[in-house]
């Protein structure tokens, strides 16, 4: 079995902290209990960090782009932090661009910036 990520409230966002690398499954459950998350407490904002990362491949990096898709679909902007230098290098040079995705250093900076974004 699988472990999965925890999935915090803070008032109406969401925060994950992924601690370990991610296997397609995990990837996938992890894809599916944030937008179950996002549905039954209405967040309006997520805050996904990375810092624990250190290796991506294709499959993962293809997720985590539709995870921001998808949870822009349900209403809830995303901010990415904590993304390490092969990740990044990693994400670009598997043509994965997120060009719209607002990122930060760490998470402290990421939820200063997803409270700019939701305009409180």
């Amino acid at each position: 079995m699988n472990p999965r990520i925890p999935i915090l409230k803070l008032y109406n966002c969401l925060l994950i902290s992924i601690q370990w690398e991610l296997d397609d499954q995990t990837a996938l459950q992890f894809q599916e209990d944030l937008l179950n998350k996002i549905h039954e407490t209405g967040a309006n904002g997520v805050v996904i960090d990375l810092t624990s990362v250190d290796v991506i491949d294709s499959f993962i990096a293809k997720v985590i782009g539709d995870v921001i898709s998808m949870s822009r679909l349900m209403g809830a902007k995303v901010v990415l932090t904590g993304i390490q230098p092969a990740v990044a290098i990693t994400l670009i040079e598997l043509g994965i661009h997120l060009d719209n995705v607002q990122t930060a250093l760490d998470l402290e900076k990421g939820l200063e910036r997803l409270q700019q974004e939701l305009g409180e």
